[in-house]
């Protein structure tokens, strides 16, 4: 009976000792595939990793090669060239910005000495003069900035425009001025003559004001 019991055992256990096998065998045949799916999907991500950093250098590099450009573009501007700084006009406004400012310095006293304006008078019309002064200053200042170096980024054509414009201001401020001495020379002339017919008058009729 015993000898029965032990083949029976003996015959159960083969079975299962080979199914266990096979199971192993099974889930390592797994493993390696999935093993290899893996492999596959970590060289497809660093496929895509190596096309991404290659186009990031790429554009890197061209930024780069922008910007230089862009930098010796814009410290190329700051330069100013022998066509601007040899521009007819910018003899002609030092010109007229010296004219302004000897003429608005002598006005103020040529009127006071005529004696023919009153205080409120001399003083509204200096203050008109000192504006005119201090606008052609600026205007000289404004040349200075577009015909000096490194002072300002801009190309020959904009300078050459600014240029014109400060020309412009200053040949209105100037026309101005002029304007401005003549009337009150002619004003000056007027009141003078008022003021000797006036004294005629008083003499000629012992009139004692």
């Amino acid at each position: 009976m015993k000898k029965l019991i032990l083949t029976l055992m003996l015959g159960f256990a083969v079975p299962l000792a080979s199914q266990a096998q096979t199971q192993e065998v099974t889930q390592l045949i797994l493993n390696l595939e999935k093993l290899r799916e893996l492999r596959k999907i970590l060289q497809e991500l660093k496929k895509g990793y190596d096309i991404l950093f290659e186009g990031y250098t790429k554009i890197r590099d061209i930024s780069r090669g922008n910007f230089k450009l862009h930098e010796a573009f814009l410290d190329g501007l700051l330069q100013v060239s022998p066509a601007v700084k040899n521009y007819g006009r910018i003899k002609d406004i030092v010109q007229m910005q010296l004219a302004i400012m000897r003429e608005c310095q002598s006005a103020p006293g040529a009127l006071s000495a005529s004696g023919v304006f009153s205080a409120k008078e001399l003083d509204y019309l200096g203050k008109v003069y000192s504006e005119l002064s201090d606008g052609s200053l600026k205007n000289l200042d404004a040349l200075l900035d577009v015909v000096t170096a490194k002072k300002l980024r801009a190309s020959d054509d904009e300078r050459l425009s600014m240029i014109d414009s400060i020309y412009k201001d200053l040949s209105e401020q100037l026309v101005f001025l002029r304007h401005l001495n003549s009337n009150n020379s002619v004003l000056a002339a007027q009141r003078k003559d008022e003021k000797a017919s006036l004294k005629t008058t008083e003499n000629l009729y012992d009139i004692t004001p």
